[in-house]
């Protein structure tokens, strides 16, 4: 079956959603980073509390080129977590010259506290702006969002 010239997405219109999305997603994501979140941590000690739960546990090394940059950097930055009692380091079961760092029990309770409150704060934003129809259209437009990432590919 045809579709009329109308019905196909145009690169303009495609650009313009594009640029929308991203600053949308910028202005959430700086919103949420406000609520609930460690105000003392950077962004590269944030970057390696996440690596090391997404992905588990990991010498400094390893964390160094997974994060592009300098061992002495990373020992930096992991002894900066290491003095705020969020990461501890263990003797790797197959190595024992070997040190691996892994999140402590404290980091992983405020990573759920952090999470939550960005969740309420979402969720309170969501009920206090948006009607119950904005509320509808809003989960259809998530359909869509969600489409565009099920690959995990935007290529």
């Amino acid at each position: 079956m045809m579709t009329k010239k109308s019905d196909l997405p145009d690169i303009e219109t495609a650009s313009f959603l594009a640029a929308q999305l991203r600053s949308v997603f910028r202005r959430l994501k700086r919103q949420l980073r406000e609520h609930g979140g460690p105000r003392d941590l950077t962004p590269s000690q944030i970057s390696v509390l996440l690596r090391l739960e997404a992905y588990g546990p990991d010498t400094v090394s390893s964390l160094a080129r997974a994060e592009g940059v300098r061992p002495q950097s990373m020992s930096s930055t992991i002894a900066a977590l290491q003095d705020a009692d969020l990461v501890t380091g263990m003797p790797d079961s197959s190595d024992g010259r070997k040190t691996l760092m892994v999140l402590s029990k404290k980091c992983e309770k405020l990573l759920c506290e952090v999470r939550a409150a960005r969740h309420d704060c979402l969720t309170r934003a969501i009920m206090q702006k948006l009607s119950a129809q904005e509320q509808q259209q809003l989960g259809q437009a998530l359909e869509l969002l969600n489409r565009l990432a099920d690959d995990g590919s935007l290529d």
